[in-house]
């Protein structure tokens, strides 16, 4: 008679690493005496610490494409290889004061809408250690968006490919000027892709795509961003009544100037930083 295949072994609940005696001290701490006291003798380095950096997502709209700015590496890791924006969290300043300074310092930009967008923390991110990423993502008209490249070629202009449909999500693809693809470093492909998403959904429910427009702008132009963004064609008069109908435009009385074809009226957002 065959005998039966042996169990596998049970697995027993998993078991919690040891803690250090500084860890231990700081635990029963925390349980006796007042909360003064506590601080006091609080330990820091009882714990083991991470890192926290914020990388920002730039996004502007034109000729039909989106874009986003990136910047090439001149240290270790990635040496060489174009990245998003980015630095570490300074320990006296908030995220978005940290998101904040890494776009004035390294595209030149300020007062522009930000917004934070997810956290990313695969512990294998980062070679050189434990690196959590808050990734926030930028929106600007295309007249203040960088140029596609400083004297010192440390900034990029590059072209989004989006490899997929509506919000299905996933990493995109960058195409330099020139039309050679652009990989970038860690996993900022997955958060310019996240981005993407992201501005994509907000599209129907807020006015995310007046960020990507001057101050006064057409209809057409208005449309066009919307397309853009969504990476399809859109009905122009369901587009339009739907604007028009939305709140949140008004006209301005203007219409353009020095243009070949009959100038258009020029609209406004009602409230630009509702988003």
């Amino acid at each position: 008679m065959p005998r039966k295949p042996a169990s596998p072994p049970r697995q027993g609940p998993a078991r919690t690493p040891a803690r250090t005696p500084a860890c231990r001290r700081s635990r029963a701490a925390a349980t006796t005496g007042d909360e003064a006291a506590f601080l006091e003798a609080y330990d820091p380095s009882a714990y083991e610490r991470l890192s926290v950096c914020v990388d920002v997502a730039l996004l502007s709209a034109f000729e039909g494409h989106l874009f986003t700015a990136v910047v090439k590496r001149h240290e270790h890791p990635f040496q060489g290889k174009w990245a998003l924006p980015g630095g570490f969290v300074r320990p006296d300043e908030s995220l978005h004061a940290a998101a904040d300074r890494v776009l004035a310092a390294k595209a030149g930009l300020d007062r522009v809408f930000v917004e934070q967008l997810y956290s990313f923390g695969d512990p294998s991110r980062d070679p050189r250690t434990r690196v959590i990423s808050v990734a926030y993502y930028a929106l600007v008209d295309c007249d203040r968006f960088p140029s596609p490249a400083d004297t010192a070629g440390s900034v990029m202009s590059a072209r989004i490919v989006v490899p997929w449909e509506g919000e299905t999500g996933g990493p995109v693809q960058l195409v330099a000027l020139n039309g050679s693809r652009v990989p970038l470093a860690f996993d900022h492909a997955d958060i310019l892709g996240m981005a993407v998403k992201r501005i994509r959904g907000k599209l129907d429910y807020t006015p995310v795509g007046f960020q990507l427009l001057p101050s006064t702008f057409t209809l057409r132009q208005l449309q066009d961003v919307h397309e853009t963004v969504c990476g399809k064609a859109l009905n122009k008069d369901s587009f339009r009544r739907k604007m028009l109908a939305s709140g949140l435009l008004e006209a301005t009385g203007d219409r353009q100037v020095d243009v070949e074809h009959r100038p258009a009226e020029l609209y406004r957002f009602v409230k630009r930083s509702a988003v």
